[in-house]
């Protein structure tokens, strides 16, 4: 279980293939899992470790708000891909014999048959895929006078279905005003950007305005 060592090819061939459909190493917001998985890695992976960048330079633009992502830390070892269930899984799949062999051509038919229904069950069983994003958004104030943490109770409220709130930080922007950079996880076909936008620039009195930070498919 786990990455093995993040500090070799290896490590990082694992962790960017893990990464391949995944914006974050647990569920759909920044995670202690994150931090602990980013404080096991020596530096930026190469460029070749495509995935494996991207989720580094997305959790590397929260600085030291990453000792504050919501969940308990775990061991390294504890995150990453599960090789046992993987094995498991093949295990599985090799004991089941489509075509089997039995006494009589009828006995076979028959169990040929059962065997068709119960594949067809397993795989109809398995969830269809959702597309999601994960969109992380600077809102911009009108001034440093501005109630941040009452911009982003304001923003929060934006309620829609296949829309949840993730982790948020302020970010200085100069001459004492600062930003509100928060993340999202949306369901593709539900909620877009142009929604976003125009809901939270709704709250005039607070809110100067929303660009997207980052844009990531899961």
């Amino acid at each position: 279980m786990g990455f093995g060592d993040l500090k070799n090819k290896t490590g990082l061939k694992a962790l960017d293939d893990y990464l391949a459909d995944k914006s974050y190493i647990e569920g759909f917001q920044p995670s202690q899992a994150d931090a602990v998985v980013f404080k096991g890695l020596s530096g930026a992976p190469a460029a070749e470790f495509v995935n494996a960048l991207r989720w580094y330079n997305q959790i590397n633009s929260y600085g030291g708000a990453k000792d504050s992502f919501p969940g308990v830390a775990k061991a390294l070892t504890q995150y990453g891909p599960a090789g046992g269930d993987a094995q498991a899984a093949k295990k599985d799949d090799d004991d089941f014999d489509l075509f089997g062999e039995s006494d009589s051509e009828e006995e076979e038919d028959e169990e040929t048959k059962a065997k068709l229904a119960a594949y067809a069950a397993k795989k109809s069983k398995k969830p269809a895929l959702i597309a999601k994003s994960s969109i992380l958004l600077d809102v911009k104030p009108w001034d440093d006078e501005t109630d941040m943490k009452a911009l982003e109770e304001k923003v929060r409220s934006v309620q829609t279905e296949g829309l949840v709130w993730g982790a948020a930080k302020l970010v200085p922007v100069g001459y004492g005003i600062k930003k509100l950079q928060i993340n999202c996880v949306v369901e593709d076909d539900k909620v877009g950007t142009d929604f976003l936008e125009e809901e939270i620039c709704a709250f005039e009195d607070f809110v100067q305005s929303v660009d997207v930070a980052a844009f990531n498919k899961i």
